[in-house]
């Protein structure tokens, strides 16, 4: 069997640059250990796979070693690969619509606003540097000081894989932009991913209210990087950012 894979690099205007996703176009679904065999191959920090649903796609999304419910560069390199202005995907957290003007592409996903919790106690620790907040929503969010003491972080990834969250967000403002961040997940085989859609989730709406504004133009500050531009609707979460194809080929399995 031969199958079209792309990888984008998502959140960047140029290749090498944001984050890339393999982008695995279906007539039908496959078995699911195939799905995570092919991602586990691809070795990339998400593979998304989607099939024709009436007006739309079911879109799936699989880490190295885990299927999961949301992934917003993944998203983004989908709606690239499939080409058209406006694309909707059915997926584990529901409708996601992209939309495309010129380079740039618009998320439209629900907000997740971190909520004050009891803390995994190894987290700050695992982390390092000095948290000012720790919330949470699905994953962590440690807050910092500065832009710079983000940067600086060199987490204990062997003690992160034993929190009890799906991955950590750590964020503080930024220099040149609202803020930045970056995005550990190791737990699910990713220790660091470079650009993510769905941490901002989280962040857009705790910076609109921090920082008193609905639009919002953020960094996420790995060694990659990406830039993204956010919105916070309400109960939903506008996040823009352009993409670059890298690769197109198929496999053989």
């Amino acid at each position: 069997m031969k199958l079209p894979i792309y990888q984008v690099d998502a959140f960047s205007s140029r290749v090498f640059g944001g984050n890339p996703a393999a982008v695995c176009p279906l007539e039908q679904w496959l078995p699911d250990e195939t799905l995570q065999a092919i991602a586990a191959e691809n070795n990339l920090a998400e593979t998304a796979y989607y099939v024709p649903e009436g007006d739309g796609y079911r879109l799936r999304w699989f880490t190295p070693a885990v299927e999961v419910d949301l992934c917003g560069h993944a998203t983004l390199a989908s709606a690239f690969v499939v080409g058209a202005p406006v694309v909707k995907f059915f997926s584990k957290s529901g409708k996601l619509t992209v939309t495309r003007e010129g380079d740039l592409f618009t998320l439209d996903f629900p907000s997740r606003a971190p909520q004050a919790v009891a803390v995994d106690p190894g987290l700050a620790a695992s982390m390092g540097g000095k948290p000012l907040e720790i919330l949470a929503a699905r994953d962590y969010m440690v807050v910092y000081g500065s832009e710079e003491e983000v940067r600086a972080l060199r987490p204990d990834m062997q003690a992160l894989r034993n929190v009890d969250r799906f991955a950590v967000i750590a964020t503080a403002p930024g220099n040149n932009c609202d803020f930045v961040s970056r995005f550990f997940a190791p737990k699910q085989g990713i220790d660091e991913d470079p650009v993510t859609g769905s941490a901002h989730c989280t962040l857009t709406p705790y910076w609109a209210s921090k920082l008193g504004k609905s639009e919002l133009h953020a960094f996420q500050v790995s060694a990659r990087g990406g830039e993204l531009w956010l919105a916070d609707n309400g109960g939903r979460v506008s996040i823009s950012g352009n993409g670059a194809l890298y690769l197109e080929g198929a496999i053989h399995i």
